[in-house]
């Protein structure tokens, strides 16, 4: 096993580990929120509180990775996640609402910090392997999404004074496990020459139709999913459908974004980042199909897995992509910039999925995200168009 491929195993570990912890958090934080907060309406606030902590330091944690190293930067994240949890797992125990929220706001660097390991195995991977090293990588979530929900079961009751400490507790032990796994990682720095390289400012990088295309694609393929499948739950209630059937349903979406990481870096490498991204386009087109079709279990599944795999598609499809937009030393800012972007997005959609839901409805929801995909999908086309033209004007039979 070479390096490339030494890291990319690491790395996915890393991010089982990771979506673990966000399988966690998603399966607790809200019922943790309801039974510790005076207003119940602010159930959901510990849930924002984390993905706005990431929000915060998506980009200083991009830059300081810069300075200082992958190792370094995902090892402080990590220690981040070992004191969220240790917050979270006090504020159970005391009973307080808003040391919970504190909590997860410092939990959030953790996975601000995490979201990097797509690119971190871009980084040592050659240009035949870097699509299929970020997407195996992201494959590693498909852990997380069979082990969080478990290990919730067991845990959320361990302390019989203190309902979910277990599970907060839980959490810091796969943070443990992951800083075990990045110190075996062997990514090398940047030189000092290119620390010093400030590369070409961010508005410069920016108008580059890969880069716009690039960020469109993880961002309306994020936030569809987002949307969608943050609603899901309560349009299936709301149905009369039964918790265990919107738990399958979710479970399969799961299992839906992330399965298809084995082979997504090699469809791209056969047909193409911009084919690829478009069938994810496709893919989120077909998941709206299916849920205006009706309201049976059936429909909400497939809908759900349709979304799941456009979204690997428009994601890993768009990381690829942007990785082709910046030098080595240009690389902090515009990947800051990209997962910044992404994680507004998720506080957007979340939290205007509950009100969108409960004011227009499951139908008007489905059909608002329409304009956002075949925008999308027409920037895709202009990319591709772009592309083709250098090699048109050398050979114009071709």
């Amino acid at each position: 096993m070479d390096k490339a491929q030494k890291n990319v195993a690491l790395l996915s570990a890393c991010q089982g580990l990771l979506l673990t912890n966000n399988s966690i958090l998603i399966a607790t934080h809200a019922l943790a929120g309801y039974a510790l907060a005076a207003d119940k309406a602010l159930a959901t606030l510990p849930l924002t509180a984390y993905i706005i902590g990431a929000a915060l330091t998506t980009m200083p944690a991009s830059l300081l990775m810069r300075r200082l190293g992958r190792r370094t930067g995902f090892t402080l994240g990590a220690a981040f996640g070992i004191a969220g949890a240790l917050i979270c797992a006090w504020a159970a125990f005391a009973h307080h609402f808003w040391l919970l929220c504190a909590g997860a706001l410092v939990l959030g660097v953790y996975n601000a910090t995490g979201q990097y390991y797509r690119f971190a195995a871009a980084d040592s991977a050659s240009a035949d392997f870097k699509s299929k090293a970020i997407s195996l990588v992201l494959a590693g979530g498909i852990v997380g999404g069979i082990l969080g929900p478990e290990t919730s079961k067991i845990s959320k009751d361990f302390f019989v004074q203190a309902a979910f400490a277990g599970s907060y507790l839980s959490l810091g032990v796969f943070c443990l496990l992951a800083i075990g796994l990045i110190l075996l990682i062997d990514i090398p720095p940047l030189t000092v020459a290119e620390r010093k390289e400030s590369g070409r400012p961010l508005t410069a990088i920016a108008r580059q139709p890969a880069f716009l295309v690039a960020v469109l694609s993880a961002v309306v393929g994020y936030g569809v999913m987002n949307l969608l499948m943050t609603a899901t739950p309560l349009a299936m209630v709301a149905c009369q459908h039964p918790f265990s059937d919107a738990a399958f349903v979710i479970q399969w979406h799961v299992i839906a974004m992330f399965a298809p990481s084995f082979f997504t870096g090699t469809l791209i490498k056969r047909f193409g980042v911009v084919n690829v991204m478009l069938t994810g386009v496709a893919l989120n087109l077909g998941c709206i199909a299916v849920a205006l079709a009706g309201l049976e279990v059936a429909h909400f599944w497939g809908a759900m897995v349709l979304v799941g795999v456009g979204w690997n598609f428009m994601f890993i499809g768009g990381t690829t992509l942007l990785t082709e937009c910046h030098t080595p030393s240009e690389r902090g800012k515009v990947q800051g910039a990209n997962d910044l972007a992404i994680f507004l997005t998720m506080i957007a959609t979340s939290l205007s999925s509950g009100l969108l839901f409960t004011l227009q409805g499951w139908e008007l929801m489905n059909q608002l995200a329409v304009p956002f995909l075949l925008l999308t999908g027409i920037a895709m086309l202009w990319l591709a168009a772009v592309q083709r033209r250098p090699r048109l004007s050398r050979n114009p039979l071709k």
